[in-house]
């Protein structure tokens, strides 16, 4: 865990602003929200899966 008085908070928070900026259910729960949790999980796996991948190149 980061606390704020180590001064890497950012690094935690636009990681937060990213995810919610290109999955629109972190967002809000009315929009594309998932009724089943593996679902929710599934596509935040993918994401994460993705944004590593897009990292490397």
């Amino acid at each position: 865990m980061v606390g704020k008085d180590e001064g890497q908070t950012n690094h935690v928070e636009r990681w937060f602003n990213t995810l919610r900026q290109r999955l629109a259910r972190f967002t809000r729960k009315t929009l594309s929200f998932s009724k089943r949790d593996d679902l929710h999980n599934g596509l935040l796996r993918m994401f994460i899966y993705d944004y590593n991948l897009s990292c490397i190149s």
